[in-house]
């Protein structure tokens, strides 16, 4: 499949390793640097995009570059913090990744309704941390408070767990093309939450 955008399209493209490993989402901006660089070592994906830009004064012809929804980048071009192992919590990854339930009354909310409960309260020298923080509704953080959850006699439905780079990357885009995911998905632990009971 082939799209062709404009320059005020955004569309997030999947780059990985050299090796096969993802590693985050970058604007289409970013990706075209990386095809401009030469500094894509493979691409994957069945979605090939074609970014226009301006016209050649002289020949009347327009610039475009292509580049596929899935790119891996070669050795040092990658860096930052999205080679850390852990990524970064947020209420939203963490939602996303207890599907939306309170691990206490096991219920499905919206996300204006959930709150980040430490497991071993923060007073308790918890720490704010992707294996200390569970989903929790409003009404269930209020009611245990600062205990955990064998001090105010509620059952923790679930146990919390970091999520891998793949895991991640699912939870922080909410775009993702079906050759993304199905690569991602490659990626994802059996025991993982994301996956579908019927996985």
């Amino acid at each position: 499949m082939t799209g062709f955008y404009e320059m005020n399209s955004h569309p997030l493209i999947l780059t990985l390793d050299q090796y096969g490993v993802p590693h985050r989402w970058v604007t289409w901006q970013h990706a075209c640097v990386y095809v401009a660089r030469d500094l894509v070592a493979w691409d994957a994906g069945e979605t090939e995009f074609t970014f226009y830009g301006g016209q050649n004064r002289i020949t009347g012809e327009r610039s475009a570059l292509c580049t596929r929804s899935i790119i891996a980048i070669r050795g040092k071009a990658l860096s930052g913090r999205a080679l850390h192992p852990i990524p970064p919590l947020s209420n939203r990854e963490l939602f996303h990744r207890d599907r939306n339930i309170c691990a206490y009354c096991i219920k499905e909310f919206p996300a204006q309704r959930l709150t980040r409960d430490h497991v071993q309260p923060v007073s308790q020298g918890g720490r704010d941390a992707w294996m200390n923080v569970v989903t929790a509704c409003r009404t269930c953080n209020q009611a245990k408070g600062g205990r955990t959850p064998e001090q105010a006699h509620m059952q923790l439905a679930y146990a919390p767990y970091i999520p891998n780079k793949a895991e991640y990357l699912i939870l922080c885009n909410r775009h993702i093309l079906a050759d993304q995911m199905d690569f991602l998905a490659r990626h994802v632990p059996s025991q993982s939450r994301l996956r579908a009971p019927h996985d």
